[in-house]
């Protein structure tokens, strides 16, 4: 086990968080994380009706007695509306799920003081994943219970300040009394490691977690993903405020082009479907579909069972930890 803020508020053997992630986080992989030590994720946006969504909760822990994250992403969409979005957090409260990770706008401004006081009533804790000092500042102010501090090199939708981990993480830390947890580029044991001499209680991985046995995505999106290198990423929709990272293909490269030629939104949206992602996951096809993974994808090397790699992934941090500290007279 190792023992920080994390581990003490959820009661999890492992400081390692999955962050959420469209179409790939449900009950069965979920169960899996939590079930090796680490705190797994079922998110919200997989799931159209108020039925679906508890249906998935329920499933979830039918599969294990661990606790779990739900993740809510609160940013503009055609297919997920407000009313879902409070639909989202009502349920989480009213089934006293372990935590939320919203992401995108906060929840007092969306949807309203009285969703956070709903969740604290219930018990659950609410982190939110931010990319400025100032937007963790806020979420402290709200009260929220901890910090998902997400750097630059994160996959899917990083701030567009484009502040590193590196600098975010103890930025947070310096103006915030919370738990902070790292997010971007965190994806083995030193990556661990190095968030934790940052003074996090912490780290969310999302692209390691896809390269997994576990995880339900085509075996060439995996190999993909193995085979790929940390520059290969690019970051899209700059032009419509709505920043991505993913990796570079066919897809992407479209994309980069509509931007370059002035296109909005209506030239945009018909490559970045929820659709046409998820057809991309099941059918392996590697250029149909942005796929949202972060720098980190130059340190994926090989795709182990969830267990393996958070048990190598703690082991690793703590060889780390060590072999620093004999360096060091005191």
């Amino acid at each position: 086990m190792m023992k920080t803020a994390i581990t003490e508020m959820f009661g999890i053997k492992y400081p390692i968080i999955c962050g959420a992630m469209m179409w790939l986080c449900k009950p069965e992989f979920c169960a899996a994380i939590s079930n090796a030590g680490g705190m797994g994720n079922v998110t919200a946006a997989n799931y159209d009706t108020e039925e679906d969504f508890r249906a998935a909760i329920h499933k979830t822990r039918s599969l294990t007695d661990k606790p779990f994250m739900v993740g809510v992403t609160i940013l503009p969409s055609v297919r997920i509306t407000a009313e879902h979005y409070k639909m989202y957090l009502r349920v989480c409260a009213e089934e006293q799920v372990a935590g939320v990770e919203v992401s995108g706008a906060p929840v007092d401004k969306a949807c309203g003081m009285e969703y956070i006081e709903m969740l604290k009533k219930a018990g659950v804790k609410l982190f939110h994943k931010v990319g400025a000092v100032r937007h963790a500042v806020h979420a402290e102010k709200a009260g929220y219970d901890g910090i998902y501090a997400a750097g630059i090199e994160e996959g899917g939708h990083p701030l567009d300040d484009d502040v590193t981990s590196m600098v975010l993480t103890p930025r947070i830390i310096e103006e915030v009394s919370l738990p902070v947890v790292t997010v971007g580029g965190m994806v083995n044991g030193k990556s661990l490691a190095a968030a934790l001499m940052l003074g996090a209680q912490g780290i969310m991985m999302a692209s390691r977690f896809m390269a997994t046995k576990e995880c339900n995505i085509h075996e060439n999106i995996k190999n993909e993903l193995v085979r790929r290198q940390e520059y290969e990423t690019a970051l899209i929709c700059k032009s419509i405020h709505l920043q991505a990272r993913a990796l570079r293909n066919k897809n992407v490269e479209a994309v980069l082009q509509v931007e370059a030629n002035g296109g909005g939104l209506e030239g945009i949206l018909p490559l970045i479907t929820g659709d046409r992602i998820a057809n991309a996951w099941e059918t392996g096809d590697v250029d149909l579909a942005p796929m949202m993974v972060g720098q980190s994808v130059g340190l994926i090397h090989d795709i182990p069972t969830v267990q393996e790699l958070l048990d190598r992934t703690i082991q690793e941090a703590v060889d780390r930890i060590r072999a620093v500290s004999a360096t060091i007279s005191l």
